[in-house]
């Protein structure tokens, strides 16, 4: 039957920090419990922040968080906070940093307290049975016992398994209860009738079990640094202006539109644009690059970067959840706690893990007890070179001991922990290289991509107009054409204009003033420049003024439009002094990025709005396979589903424009690239923070070495636990040897995780 709680209305989401809930195993008996609550919509959980986000619909109230707070306890989970509101960043708090320390210190605690009385209990043993009986043995080890198997990390094992049993689950904590206390009551059987003590036992399966826990909590500690670092890097207080004076206030009290002083050397202290001042800013926590970037006034920064040199006086354009480092930190969790296609085969085994185990223990213990002289010989095979096995005990003594090593080398674990640690440490070591993937499923998917699909403008070029060529007719000098054009084209506002005004600029080039300034609208541009007449506009309007010399411009006119550039002729006092260039330009890695993509043994496809031949000189350019040219936006998930049906289910999709939203939601992975739309990047799965496409090499090699250590973890996972199990049935593995290799198999799945560290993800 059913569990019944009171109903909850309202949409509303609440987020829980449950301390015990360390790997996925765990999380399916919380989400299991928590799927009988009525109302609940979605739960979500992340290992790497001992939490779960749950919605519920039609509940305001605290009474909705107290329902959803029992069902999890009747999981067997204790739940150290909850609160409302958990579906967005904004719930994570910089506190979050100092509680898996807290947890730390719970667990060495737990370890002390049963580590010191289980000590003194092995000493006696050891004087007991080799050197001289101690009066009164078994009343003092059982006293001794007595607060290790039950009290503080007893109890709160056997009561977490009590929990999940009355719910109708298993645990881990049900298998080391049945591993602790029956060997503890059935030592008392020996204060009435002479018999083998498992007391020992019981205290040391109870104190390896809270040893392993506590270095469990240590070492996923490590592995999920990278949101922890991430929760560390915002400022805690701003300084805003306020009254004409400067006013210090905490970060939660800035609202959009403070405008903020920051001195060099400061955090800045949530994202804005700049106002007033220029300085160079250290975003590498955004981007991965250590290069500072120059900003100055009009220009956005992000909260948590740091300004290196210069005061600006910054406008808050976000604060709170909708910053970068929240959605950031967000992002990551998200990935921490999705599931990879491969782990639901692995949950469905998982599942129905513990009854088998519990069902081989008490198989085992049957066996022994009917057929233990027949399998004596056993016994006897294995004491020649295992020396914890002693062919010569009582047949029942035999049996618990098989039943109990059973219980307690079992590891759910292990099998819980495997993809949730790669996951830490891939979505955390991602973050650090500026790749934000949303999903364990994106990993899976794009480890077998086979097409990737660019868009061009602002994906493989810059997105902006810039000057790209000036040449000079006979008799010219270029840098004359380019200074006259340049004074004339800065009185415009059109982005071409720009472009050659800027770019006059940038070769050092003075700009000068002009005079009867005039448009010739969609054609070009005219005015007097140190009383010459200069006219810049499209071949056409210059021969329908008359203007001589064009011919001699043709050839390299012809050239530059061949190579898919935008080309103003330039005309001074009637006659054609030369050529202007401007072209949507290259970003600096995109060549080697495609390189890269195709060493990775993948096609490389462009998908772009611009006409052909625009399309071709870029392609030609940065080395890519296929073009698709003059594709409208509701055309590309056309496009998309075409390379579909040629290749399978492996096409990847890499944009950042509104209109890529639907291509990238088509493709099987989307990529946004992070300087692009914010709905290209909620549409995709992968997000690349700086805007580099050297990024998405980055991110396939990471999924890669991802879904490389799951494979590996939930193998030797099931390698051990399919080895193991059998071993301890016919009585060749002692349980505390049991407990310890139980515990070593947890460690190596988190070890081998951590060597994802090693992965290298650069171009």
């Amino acid at each position: 039957m059913t569990e019944t709680a009171p109903d909850i209305r309202g949409q509303v989401s609440y987020r829980l920090i449950v301390p015990g809930m360390g790997s996925d195993h765990c999380a399916g008996i919380v989400t299991t419990s928590l799927r009988r609550v009525p109302g609940v919509e979605e739960i979500h959980t992340s290992i790497a922040s001992h939490s779960v986000r749950v919605t519920v619909r039609d509940g305001p109230g605290a009474a909705a968080l107290d329902v959803l707070r029992a069902a999890v306890e009747r999981a067997g989970y204790d739940v150290a906070e909850g609160e409302a509101g958990g579906d967005t960043a904004g719930a994570v708090a910089p506190q979050e940093v100092d509680r898996d320390q807290e947890y730390l210190a719970i667990a060495a605690k737990r370890v002390w307290i049963a580590a010191v009385p289980a000590t003194l209990i092995m000493v006696l043993m050891a004087v007991h049975m080799f050197w001289e009986p101690v009066p009164g043995y078994l009343a003092i080890i059982s006293v001794l016992a007595f607060p290790v198997v039950f009290l503080y990390g007893g109890f709160v094992t056997h009561r977490s398994a009590w929990r999940s049993l009355t719910n109708r689950t298993a645990n881990m904590d049900v298998l080391i209860s049945l591993g602790s206390l029956p060997p503890y009551l059935i030592g008392l059987v020996g204060f009435f009738y002479p018999m083998t003590s498992f007391t020992e036992m019981a205290a040391t399966i109870m104190t390896f079990h809270l040893i392993g826990r506590y270095l469990e909590t240590r070492a996923k500690g490590r592995a999920s640094q990278a949101i922890k670092r991430l929760l560390t890097l915002g400022a805690k207080t701003a300084r805003v202006l306020r009254d004409g004076s400067e006013v210090e206030v905490p970060i939660a009290d800035l609202a959009v539109g403070d405008v903020m002083v920051v001195r060099p050397g400061e955090k800045i202290p949530t994202d804005g644009e700049v106002i007033d001042g220029d300085s160079h800013v250290d975003e590498s926590i955004a981007t991965g690059e250590s290069l500072p970037i120059a900003k100055q006034r009009g220009d956005l920064v992000l909260g948590a970067t740091i300004n290196k040199e210069g005061r600006l006086i910054v406008r808050a354009t976000r604060v709170g959840a909708e910053t970068f480092l929240s959605q950031v930190i967000r992002l990551v969790e998200e990935a921490q706690g999705s599931k990879v296609p491969i782990q639901e085969f692995a949950d469905r085994l998982t599942a129905k893990f513990v009854p088998a185990v519990i069902a081989i223990s008490l198989g085992s213990l049957a066996v022994w007890l009917i057929f233990g002289e027949s399998l004596r010989p056993i016994l006897e095979w294995g004491a020649g070179f295992l020396p914890w096995v002693n062919p010569d005990l009582p047949v029942p003594v035999i049996a618990i001991l098989a039943a109990v090593a059973v219980l307690v080398i079992a590891c759910p674990c292990a099998l819980g922990l495997a993809t949730p640690t790669a996951l830490m440490v891939g979505s955390g070591l991602g973050a650090a290289h500026g790749v934000l993937i949303r999903s364990g499923e994106a990993i899976q998917t794009l480890k077998d991509i086979k097409v990737v699909v660019l868009d061009k403008t602002g994906t493989i070029t810059l997105g902006e107009p810039e000057l790209t060529d000036v040449v000079a007719a006979p008799g010219m000098d270029e840098s004359l054409v380019l200074e006259l054009a340049a004074a004339v084209e800065n009185a415009s506002e059109h982005p071409l204009a720009k472009a050659i005004a800027d770019g006059a600029r940038k070769r050092g080039i003075r700009v000068g003033e002009v005079g009867e300034f005039r448009s010739v609208k969609a054609r070009g541009v005219q005015g007097i420049v140190s009383g010459r007449k200069i006219l810049i506009g499209n071949r056409r309007l210059l021969q329908e003024t008359g203007v001589a010399g064009l011919d001699a411009l043709d050839t390299a006119l012809a050239e530059l439009e061949r190579q898919g550039r935008t080309v103003v002729t330039v005309a001074a006092g009637g006659n054609a002094i030369g050529l202007i260039a401007v072209a949507d330009a290259i970003k600096p890695d995109s060549r080697k990025a495609v390189a890269a993509l195709h060493s990775l043994g993948l096609r490389v496809v462009m998908l772009t709005g611009d006409n052909e031949r625009a399309a071709r000189a870029v392609a030609d350019a940065v080395g890519i396979d296929e073009v698709h040219a003059g594709v409208l936006p509701e055309g590309k998930v056309d496009e998309i589903r075409a390379l579909q049906d040629r290749f399978g289910p492996h096409v990847t999709m890499i944009g950042d424009g509104i209109n890529d939203a639907p291509a990238l939601k088509q493709a099987n992975v989307g990529i946004a690239i992070g300087a692009g739309a914010d709905v290209a990047i909620e549409a995709a799965d992968v997000t690349l923070v700086s805007g580099e496409l050297t990024k998405a090499v980055a991110a396939i090699r990471l999924s890669r070495a991802t879904f490389s250590k799951i494979v590996q973890n939930l193998f030797w996972a099931w390698f051990y636990n399919g080895a193991a199990i059998p071993i301890a049935a016919i009585g060749l593995l002692h349980p505390m040897i049991g407990v310890i290799a139980m515990t070593t198999s947890s460690l190596s799945v988190i070890g081998n995780s951590m060597l994802l560290k090693r992965a290298k993800l650069d171009v």
